[in-house]
């Protein structure tokens, strides 16, 4: 009876670890602190430029808490066959902890998108990035032209 109070407890513990974590996004984009920003008009110079980089981004990442619930019973069941007495006890709330890491992690990591990340330098000199799910034959060097936040190639 005992073991089953320690098991819900580290149930409940993980459950609401893996809730605390909140969704984790990482669009490209830069967001700046309310200041003014300066969108120029369309057949500027900052339409035109040119590919200095390109990286591939995986989108999203964030998890509904299934992996790290999945992994807490899995570690929990297996620090369970660890030792007696207490230190069984500890053995599982442990690796009940340690499995809801593990299941998060990789929940995360297999749970995004694939995109790219394009850094485009514009004719006057600046430097914009974007992020876009295919490159349409885009590489590093190429002139291009910005439509609609949308990168392609001249």
């Amino acid at each position: 009876m005992l073991k089953a109070r320690y098991i819900a407890a580290a149930s409940l513990a993980l459950m609401l670890g893996a809730c605390a974590a909140g969704p984790s996004h990482d669009d490209g984009r830069n967001y700046s602190s309310g200041a003014p920003v300066y969108y120029p008009a369309a057949g500027t110079s900052a339409d035109y430029g040119r590919v200095v980089a390109i990286d591939t981004v995986h989108e999203g990442g964030h998890t509904t808490g299934g992996g790290a619930v999945l992994g807490g019973i899995v570690g929990g069941v297996i620090g369970h066959q660890i030792g007696s007495g207490r230190g069984n006890t500890a053995a599982t709330v442990a690796g009940a902890a340690g499995g809801a890491l593990a299941g998060n992690e990789v929940e995360k990591r297999r749970g995004g998108d694939e995109a790219y990340r394009i850094t485009v330098q514009t004719r006057d000199g600046r430097e914009t990035t974007f992020t876009q799910d295919s490159l349409n034959g885009l590489r590093v060097g190429d002139h291009v032209h910005v439509d609609a936040g949308r990168v392609y190639r001249d």
